[in-house]
């Protein structure tokens, strides 16, 4: 486009018509006209994902119904130039889903069928568009499920699972998706068809797999996976620990892994999110105590008794106030409802939230935590906080509302400010929601210029002309050039550190 197009608003609108309708052409001779979306009505419901303080629609709406449809609008897109944004169910948390305004999103919601369970394998064939939930329902004739489970399973899918490598309550013992999947195929940027792993124990050549899980889309369009799956355990308990002191419950955390001990779940959350959670859910949890743990053990009748005693001997031990063991399966169900509806108990209570995603080392949870609370007072927002206590994973939840443009730009400050201290602390500033758009200037924090340069180029490996989810996960030299000046005009930072951004 040139100068003086770019100077007319008329001639640019006038640009951009004219390219839609290149696309769409294009795009509705390879597949049923009612599969292209491109009025504004229609596209709206694909402005963003569930980080909904950021919007905007796409150009195009493209839902194929097959692998071939897929391979054509890629190279279609490919040919024009056109960005290349896949979605699944839209339940991310970091805008990775969120469309590019001159490009194509990819939904792929249509491919949901559940191909083959192989109970002597223990394997699951499915289609990327399967919800995380289904595939453990489909494997549950055969005593066997999926492990990894994050809070939206009943929603999310996974192929968005494995975009953003999600773990959830379980991750502690059973691990991410990256160690739950043995192999995916799909296509690359161009429409050629490309595979990674294998359904044998190991691979011929590099761990492409390794690389592609958490890489959010932009390396290449996931259509099918292959994941493992484990045999449904003969029992579970579920343990509430009450604490009358955040560093206490912390510091019972860092103490049950050191005691050699791996639960199946060991999650942690604040007063104010149980009272959240205890009000929409009524879980049973202790409202006056100033944390609880969730601590489940599971396996074998014998196993479960014997962990569960070593477990509330440490427990006890680092000073909770209160302990309440599962006694039947529907109460362990009842303790874990509240965990997994900590999210829209939160929405409940506030008209938007915004949610990290950071990790830090295990002995440091209480040091963060009571470094959130003094962020209350200079934010002035509330804060909700609900951990994968286990491996240090954080979700602090910052409420505010997004449409009061001021509490919108504390909210990010406050959340910018929560993932440097965990990068200080010696952690990351995601854990499984992704980078996407909402961690851009964090990853400036935590990587240095060449680090970030390097990613780039294993990305420009598989995807040369930068279309799919172009302008997520990898900042540019350019915005961490201005987040280094911004920390400097706040007074964090003095200029001569400058450079490291």
């Amino acid at each position: 486009m040139d100068a003086a197009i770019r100077n007319d608003p008329a001639s640019a609108r006038n640009e951009r018509a004219q390219r839609r309708a290149q696309v769409v052409a294009e795009l509705c001779a390879v597949m049923p006209a009612h599969a292209v979306l491109w009025h504004t009505e229609d596209t709206v419901p694909y402005e963003c994902d569930g980080l909904t303080a950021y919007r905007q629609q796409p150009m195009v709406v493209a839902l194929p119904e097959t692998e071939e449809q897929v391979a054509a609008a890629l190279r279609i897109c490919h040919r024009l130039n056109v960005p290349v944004v896949a979605r699944g169910a839209g339940t991310g948390l970091s805008g990775g889903a969120l469309p590019h305004q001159a490009g194509v999103t990819l939904s792929l919601a249509k491919f949901n069928r559940i191909l083959e369970v192989n109970p002597l394998a223990r394997t699951a064939r499915v289609q990327c568009g399967v919800r995380n939930l289904a595939i453990s329902e489909a494997a549950a004739p055969h005593r066997l499920y999926y492990a990894p489970d994050p809070s939206s399973q009943i929603a999310c899918t996974i192929g968005g699972n494995v975009a953003e490598n999600s773990g959830g309550v379980h991750c502690l013992k059973y691990g991410l998706t990256s160690h739950n999947v043995l192999r995916a195929r799909g296509f690359t940027v161009d429409g050629q068809p490309v595979e990674f792993g294998s359904e044998a124990l190991d691979a011929a050549g590099l761990d492409l797999m390794s690389v592609l899980v958490g890489s959010e889309g932009m390396l290449a369009i996931v259509i099918e996976v292959t994941v493992k799956l484990i045999p449904l355990p003969q029992a579970a308990r579920c343990i509430m620990a009450s604490f009358d002191d955040i560093r206490h419950a912390g510091d019972a955390v860092a103490n049950v892994i050191a005691a050699g001990i791996i639960p199946a779940g060991l999650e942690m959350m604040d007063k104010p999110m149980t009272a959240a959670v205890e009000d929409f859910v009524h879980a049973g949890y202790d409202l006056n105590a100033a944390a609880i743990l969730l601590c489940e053990s599971d396996g074998t009748p014998e196993e479960v008794e014997e962990e569960v005693g070593r477990m509330v001997q440490v427990l006890r031990a680092s000073g909770a106030s209160g302990i309440q063991v599962s006694e039947n399966e529907a109460q362990r169900l009842k303790f874990w409802s509240g965990r997994k509806n900590a999210f829209p108990a939160s929405g409940r209570i506030s008209p938007d939230y915004m949610c990290m995603d950071s990790t830090i080392p295990r002995k440091r949870l209480a040091d963060i935590l009571l470094a959130i609370a003094e962020m209350e007072k200079k934010y002035a927002l509330r804060c909700v906080n609900v951990f994968h206590a286990g491996d240090g994973n954080l979700h602090p939840l910052i409420l505010f509302d997004a449409n009061d443009a001021d509490q919108l730009h504390r909210c990010e400050q406050f959340g910018a400010e929560i993932l440097e201290l965990s990068v200080a602390l010696g952690g990351t500033v995601t854990g499984e929601h992704g980078v996407g758009v909402e961690k851009l200037s964090s990853m400036c924090v935590q990587f240095s210029p060449a680090e970030r340069e390097q990613m780039l180029s294993l990305k420009r490996a598989f995807d040369p002309k930068e279309l799919l989810n172009p302008g997520k996960v990898i900042p540019t030299l350019s915005r961490c050039a201005e987040y280094g000046k911004m920390h400097v005009r706040r007074g964090l930072l003095p200029f001569a550190d400058i450079s490291r951004f």
